[in-house]
């Protein structure tokens, strides 16, 4: 007999997004460093190799220069970012969820110097550099990174939760496999949408002060001119590579979460 369909709480989903959250960056960070260092890493001088050919190569010059530490370098930051961001996204689509039911069951930085001790030490200098809008850097980039790619996000992730439920089955009783699947997919799906504005938003963020006046339209201008349009994709690899485990286990920690709070405290 299929469990019992429950109203959608959207404070619960808060506090399990949160979770979740915090489990996708205990997987995903160490190729989130890669990512990033891949973004950023500067042009090669003609007749000179780049400083990393790839993934595999970045990976793994930081981790024999740097050991697996190097590989979770500033995992603090989106620890205590990300856990909270995801816990409002989630709370936002519970939310949306909620407006939409009438009923329960209805829908359902590259040079390899250490510029940053630490989090604080990076939000310190940032203010002192440029301001509070040196730490809002990038934020209109990261709005167009992160609206359509969170919708792609949980849309395909809904659906498939749905394709893999069985007929007569509530999507409350998915197999952890098949939440694995679906929340790996969706993440996947989420930042092939999300590659291009996200390799904007790395390297303006980590460009000199006053380097780009004009904003994103600078960086895009200048990225298609010196490296071609495939440059909009730096990075591909280790984001496809990080995108399934990751979001599994965001997706997989968001239900467990969600299991226990309906268990512990039913009427939140």
């Amino acid at each position: 007999m299929a469990d019992e369909v429950k109203p959608i709480s959207p404070l619960k989903n808060l506090l399990a997004g949160g979770f979740g959250g915090m489990c996708l960056v205990f997987v995903g960070h160490p190729l989130d460093t890669v990512k990033v260092r891949l973004q950023t890493q500067p042009p090669s001088l003609p007749g000179q190799p780049p400083m990393y050919s790839g993934t595999f190569d970045c990976f793994q010059k930081t981790l024999m220069r740097e050991g697996i530490r190097g590989l979770y370098r500033g995992m603090a930051a989106p620890i205590v970012g990300v856990t909270p961001m995801f816990a409002v996204c989630f709370f936002g689509f519970g939310l949306g969820k909620k407006l939409q039911q009438k009923h329960p069951e209805d829908i359902q930085a590259s040079s390899g110097e250490t510029k940053y001790a630490g989090p604080l030490d990076c939000a310190k200098k940032l203010y002192k550099e440029a301001g509070i809008r040196g730490i809002y850097k990038g934020t209109v980039l990261t709005l167009m990174r992160d609206v359509p790619a969170s919708g792609m996000y949980f849309m395909t992730y809904e659906w498939l939760k749905n394709i893999f439920t069985p007929e007569g089955k509530s999507v409350n009783e998915l197999s952890v496999p098949r939440i694995l699947v679906a929340g790996g997919f969706a993440g996947i799906f989420n930042w092939a949408v999300a590659i291009p504005p996200d390799v904007l938003k790395s390297r303006f963020q980590t460009a000199p002060p006053g380097k780009y006046p004009n904003g994103f339209r600078d960086v895009l201008r200048e990225l298609i001119r010196d490296e071609g349009i495939t440059s909009l994709y730096k990075g591909f690899n280790a984001v496809m590579i990080r995108a399934f485990p990751a979001n599994a286990a965001c997706f997989l920690g968001f239900e467990v979460a969600m299991k226990f709070l309906n268990w512990a405290v039913p009427n939140l």
